[in-house]
């Protein structure tokens, strides 16, 4: 089966435009359901707010297999409105602090409506050359508000959260910029893998969704494994690229394929594992790249989970992600996209018990 590219990038264009800071990410889950829902047999959801669809096998007693994306984005959270109407905030995820001034935000209000505004900076004829660079909590929003009062009267309180305002924007042939990229590629990627599955009958049952709160410590991932019991699985995350200048060894280059993760602060992919992943790619001449990354996914804590979950991230690389603009290259989707349909498809008990046991 074959999917449109302009089903796949309205997909795109709705999961990066939706609001979706960590904890908060309903509009998100309840796409993700609507668009899952004719491909799974049911849906499993752990207290914390994971959602996973299910693909059974006609097999009894098949291996569990989990696809793990998350559905949270960097973000901010509302902690004081001034008198004379401005916001302030802190982070939900990791950023830099550098880059918001100047920059338009949005609000969603306790009546799930969106407010925009900009982040207040000094223009170079009021400064002096001595400020230093503002932390997250001295930055302020303008939503054109004069008073406290008025932000309240917009169904804005304290607790209230705050995403770039970024449109869905294509740059070239096959670049796009969007905000969320990370993770809303991984959403993406496991919706269409159950619609490119739909007419194929597995030897494993297929757990298909994402988690909460990725982007605050790994939280939702947990959860998920010691729920669903995977015997392996696979994470969908999207990974700082390093190359404006060039490419840097080891460290993500726009176009030039999926990422073969091999170590990253929370995780060192198994050999076996990696040479699954590399023979797949090879054979069906799917464009790759080796990544090392400082960071991590929720394959930091599924691994570690119940008595070991063998895990694999199959992600891709984006610039500038974890600010107002990531910038990506559509071709490194689709080829992250037919690998995981691969890797899938030859799934079986002895492949399975290779991957867990060598």
């Amino acid at each position: 089966m074959m999917i449109d590219n302009t089903k796949t990038l309205e997909r795109i264009k709705q999961l990066t435009e939706l609001h979706g800071a960590p904890g908060f990410e309903d509009e998100v889950r309840d796409y993700m359901k609507q668009e899952m829902n004719p491909y799974v047999d049911e849906f499993v959801q752990n207290n914390m707010g994971g959602i996973y669809g299910v693909k059974k096998s006609k097999q009894s007693n098949a291996p569990k297999v989990m696809i793990a994306a998350h559905m949270d984005e960097i973000g901010f959270m509302i902690t004081h409105v001034t008198d004379n109407g401005m916001i302030q905030f802190t982070n939900l995820g990791g950023v830099a602090n550098d880059i918001w001034q100047g920059q338009r935000l949005k609000v969603k209000n306790r009546n799930g409506n969106e407010i925009v505004g900009v982040v207040a900076n000094i223009p170079k004829h009021f400064r002096t050359g001595n400020e230093a660079a503002p932390e997250i909590k001295d930055l302020m929003l303008d939503i054109g508000a004069s008073s406290q009062e008025e932000v309240r009267e917009r169904g804005i309180e304290i607790g209230d959260t705050i995403v770039p305002d970024t449109s869905f924007t294509q740059l070239s042939e096959y670049r796009y910029i969007a905000k969320a990229w990370d993770n809303r590629y991984g959403c993406v990627l496991a919706i269409e893998i159950l619609e490119l599955l739909k007419d194929i009958e597995l030897d494993v049952d297929l757990y298909v969704g994402a988690n909460v709160q990725e982007e605050v410590g790994l939280r939702g991932a947990k959860a998920a494994a010691e729920q669903i019991k995977p015997d392996i699985a696979f994470v969908v995350d999207c990974s700082p690229a390093n190359d404006i200048k060039g490419k840097q060894q080891l460290s993500g280059a726009l176009g030039e394929g999926t990422l073969i993760r091999i170590k990253d602060g929370t995780m060192i992919l198994k050999p076996r594992f990696r040479d699954y992943l590399l023979k797949l790619a090879t054979e069906n001449d799917i464009k790759h790249q080796y990544y090392i990354s400082p960071g991590g996914t929720d394959g930091g804590e599924i691994h570690k989970a119940n008595e070991g979950i063998p895990t694999a991230v199959i992600g891709v690389c984006a610039r500038y992600i974890h600010s107002t603009d990531a910038v990506f290259d559509i071709r490194d989707y689709y080829s992250a996209r037919q690998l995981l349909k691969e890797c899938i498809t030859h799934l079986n008990h002895h492949q399975i018990e290779v991957l867990k046991f060598g």
